[in-house]
């Protein structure tokens, strides 16, 4: 790494191929900065103790708090930015309520429309996995780690650029709610975290290729005889998406 690295970054991952594909490292990449990768399951406690090396820190950059050093004008954007998806970042919080702690916008992603990232102090999501493995885990301190995750997006991205307009034209459009709820899903997915709801979230999918084949309703069910569930709330399995339409 070069001299005015700041810390030592490193992402914790189930696999290299894992970590490799991680959205964490966007923005590290197109810095040029160098980034540990950390895939053995001891490594998780490791860092846990071992805060630096050779005088510089170990910085996680699936935490909050991600300093990538940005200069004036990168700021200056940002700002700006931010200042524009406010209004998105409350409505998606709304939204999905006490699934994530905050929605924020970041600077720490350069494709990806967004990412969960955990507390500076809880679990990571390779941590919460290798603790949801462990067959006489303390289901009390388990709780108390898993921190709430806060969903980070990025204002730049297409997705969430449209989003915003189509927020801002009408909050309460049901296409905007049941996009932020796909959004949400597929963030779980990226950032390393298992899908609470896999069958949700399968049928939410079913819905997208319906619509994108133009078939109807009432097309193509007999079999299966399960109605989707409301892309609105994913806890509402039972009634009909009211989902119509998707830019």
């Amino acid at each position: 790494m070069s001299e005015d690295q700041k810390g030592i970054f490193y992402v914790t991952g189930e696999s290299k191929k894992a970590v490799e594909t991680s959205p964490f490292l966007e923005k590290l990449k197109k810095k040029g900065m160098e980034v540990l990768y950390m895939v053995d399951p001891v490594d998780e406690y490791a860092v846990q103790q071992l805060k630096e090396y050779e005088g510089k820190k170990l910085i996680s950059a699936t935490k909050e708090g991600l300093d990538l050093g940005e200069d004036e004008e990168e700021k200056k954007k940002f700002e700006e930015e931010k200042a524009a998806t406010e209004g998105l970042c409350k409505l998606m919080k709304e939204v999905l309520d006490d699934k994530v702690d905050k929605v924020v916008v970041s600077p720490r992603l350069a494709d990806s429309p967004c990412v969960l990232v955990t507390g500076e102090y809880g679990w990571s999501a390779n941590m919460e996995r290798i603790m949801k493995a462990q067959a006489l885990r303390d289901s009390s301190s388990s709780a108390y780690m898993s921190s709430k995750k806060t969903m980070e997006i990025n204002p730049s991205n297409a997705i969430i650029s449209s989003l915003r307009e189509k927020a801002g034209a009408d909050q309460g459009d049901k296409t905007v709610k049941d996009l932020i709820w796909l959004l949400y899903d597929t963030s779980l997915l990226t950032s390393g975290f298992s899908l609470e709801e896999p069958q949700t979230f399968a049928n939410r999918i079913h819905r997208l290729i319906k619509l994108g084949l133009s078939i109807d309703e009432d097309d193509g069910d007999e079999d299966d005889g399960e109605e989707l569930p409301d892309l609105d709330d994913g806890d509402e399995e039972d009634e009909e998406s009211t989902m119509e339409q998707v830019d």
